[in-house]
């Protein structure tokens, strides 16, 4: 925490720009952005207005602003071209979920930029707290052989990261099998907040399995609005072979005789008498701390913390100072597994993804 600011330039000013430049309002020690770059100079204008934050004119003016990695959050169909310039500009880029649009896009982007290993991008779901302290349980063993994985909270390129991240599987072949049912679901809450309708809307769930071979599994399961409805839970379930974790609820073997049953604790400062402001202390297992919040005092939702700590390693790689948060050859895979299962829903028919170009590249 004590390295110089992230310098960030930023190109777009849609919603997730609007994440990123609140964040950097909350924690200036982390990342100042030099400055934006949209569509035309007055959409750049009402994006960075109050904030301090320059617009830019055009890449060249943004990149003259000396950014240390620049991210792109425009349209998927818009950001493999924003990518291949500014990687051919000598930049170092950190490109939104998902980085391409489809199969060929993803076989064009590797193509033009794969090699150069300028690019990462922003995928932060397994660094959301109880997520990343769920991953350390299994990643100690204590689950023992993990082999398989149900994600219930969000749509395909985030559920299948987390799907590889507790399996611990690369880019190997995978055969996907998917049903979609459309059902009336009440939609409560939008983006913007409250939407005062009650009434029921079709709304798809898409389930689906994925099977990696070698015994490792995972279960999708995805309601179209999940990700904000509160009429749908979230879940995620990690079976290994020597127990279970279900939210944060696990159940082990500790030896021949013995099964345990315990759960992730959350320290939250902040409740009723306590004067240390709202915020995220850590998270526990059997007595021993498991997450930590690196960011303790500047008030970050759990999303927030996910973010700031993909921007920290961020920072640490375009420094040279740390490995890469989530290469582009890992994000490709996750949208290839991803268009599989949308795919498969589709037809009705199994479909085996292949083995692409970025296969040797994913960790």
């Amino acid at each position: 925490m004590d390295a110089a600011p992230l310098r960030l330039g930023v190109v777009g000013t849609g919603f997730r720009t609007g994440l990123f430049l609140d964040l950097a309002a909350r924690v200036p020690h982390l990342v100042e952005v030099t400055g934006v770059l949209g569509r035309s100079h007055a959409s750049a204008e009402a994006a960075v207005a109050g904030r301090g934050v320059r617009a830019a004119d055009d890449l060249t003016g943004l990149l003259g602003t000396s950014p240390e990695l620049v991210l792109v959050a425009v349209p998927v169909a818009a950001a493999p071209a924003v990518v291949t310039e500014l990687v051919a500009h000598g930049a170092r880029v950190l490109t939104e979920t998902p980085p391409a649009p489809d199969l060929d896009g993803l076989r064009a982007l590797w193509a033009a930029v794969g090699a150069t290993g300028r690019v990462q991008v922003a995928e932060q779901y397994l660094l959301f707290p109880h997520t990343a302290a769920r991953l350390q349980v299994a990643r100690d063993g204590l689950l023992g052989d993990v082999t398989s994985v149900q994600v219930s909270s969000t749509q395909t390129y985030h559920a299948t990261s987390v799907l590889r991240g507790f399996l611990g599987v690369g880019a190997q072949t995978a055969r996907v099998v998917a049903t979609a049912t459309t059902t009336p679901l009440a939609d409560p809450v939008a983006r913007p907040g409250w939407t005062g309708d009650p009434a029921p809307r079709p709304q798809t769930t898409t389930v689906a399995t994925v099977d990696f071979g070698d015994g490792r599994t995972g279960l999708y399961d995805f309601t179209q609005t999940q990700t904000r409805n509160p009429l749908r839970t979230r879940r995620l379930v990690v079976r290994g072979s020597l127990g279970e974790l279900v939210e944060d609820r696990v159940v082990r073997l500790a030896d021949a005789t013995t099964v345990l049953t315990s759960s992730l604790e959350r320290r939250q400062t902040g409740h009723q008498q306590d004067v240390q402001g709202l915020d995220l202390d850590q998270i526990s297992f059997e007595g021993r701390v498991v997450f930590r919040n690196p960011f303790v005092g500047s008030r970050l939702s759990d999303e927030e913390v996910a973010l700031a700590t993909l921007l920290v390693q961020a920072r640490d790689w375009a420094r040279g100072a740390g490995p890469e948060p989530y290469a582009l050859a890992a994000a490709a895979q996750d949208h290839l597994l991803g268009l599989a299962i949308t795919e498969a829903a589709r037809t009705g028919q199994p479909v085996t993804t292949t083995r692409e170009a970025w296969a040797d590249a994913v960790a």
